[in-house]
């Protein structure tokens, strides 16, 4: 029988490691969080990166969701349980400190959401967004043992759940929504997927990008690109003219030197790396 307490410290030392994660309480979080309470039993269908091949573990021994595996939800729409070396990174950026409001979008079976709510502590309030019904009831299952993290389900940009500290969003978009932005609390953290299509017919299917950092700064938002992203599509945070936009964008490069995201009305310059009439990202 494997000694679980063990492996998932083992597991999120590697994490810490592969990640270059500097956020203790995330850590922490990791090597707490029952990995297989949100993918129910075993055998698993899992997935090493970068060969999007499923294979079937040998059995139900939870020791294999311990490793740096995408974990299949439902196998037939590509639908993963996310790789753990990505997501901590990710959140990593979001800075987290006990006492934290945490908004999650596209939470799924709810299995990130409770590693976002054990590293903020009970102290902390994590709320988890997801727009399939059938997900939603899953994820509001499986956090029933954390009574600080709740589930809602709807469109994630459109429900509005108060001042945030962090928010990160869990599906590629080709823009912020405005929501978000004015969620976010003074210092708050938004950090989300912007992508484009691999194939420009197929707006809806898997998308590659970077992974955006928003800062709240008094009135200003510092931003800046810090991870490439390869993932789904936000549904209902695409737009066909923004993605032609923002393919054109990451074909110029020089993503590296976005400091800024504007909000006010500006008419497009040599400064606009990513330009909206409702949201710019600026050099």
């Amino acid at each position: 029988m494997a000694d679980l307490p063990a492996l998932r410290r083992r597991y999120a030392e590697m994490l810490r490691a592969t990640a270059s994660v500097r956020t203790d309480a995330l850590i922490e979080a990791f090597a707490r969080v029952p990995r297989e309470r949100f993918l129910g039993p075993g055998p698993w269908r899992i997935m090493v990166s970068p060969n999007l091949v499923y294979a079937t573990t040998p059995d139900a021994d939870s020791a294999h969701l311990y490793r740096d595996v995408l974990v299949a939800i439902d196998a037939e729409r590509f639908l993963n349980n996310g790789q753990p070396s990505g997501l901590a990174r990710w959140f990593d950026a979001l800075a987290l400190r006990p006492g934290a409001r945490v908004l999650h979008v596209g939470c799924g079976v709810g299995y990130y959401t409770a590693v976002l709510a054990e590293t903020v502590g009970a102290e902390g309030q994590v709320t988890g967004i997801e727009l399939d019904a059938q997900l939603a009831a899953c994820a509001a299952a499986n956090l029933t043992y954390l009574p600080h993290a709740v589930v809602l389900q709807g469109d994630g940009g459109t429900i509005n759940t108060g001042p945030r500290d962090a928010i990160f969003i869990n599906a590629g978009a080709t823009h912020p929504r405005q929501l978000w932005l004015d969620q976010l609390a003074p210092d708050g953290r938004l950090v989300m997927p912007l992508t484009a299509s691999l194939n420009a017919d197929t707006p809806d299917d898997l998308g590659m990008g970077l992974m955006l950092r928003v800062v709240r700064t008094a009135d200003r938002y510092a931003a800046d690109f810090f991870s490439p992203v390869g993932i789904y599509p936000c549904l209902g945070t695409r737009d066909a003219e923004a993605e032609r936009s923002l393919r054109d964008s990451f074909a110029r490069g020089n993503w590296e030197s976005v400091r800024w995201l504007r909000r006010d009305p500006h008419d497009q310059t040599a400064t606009c790396w990513f330009h909206r009439s409702d949201v710019c990202l600026s050099t």
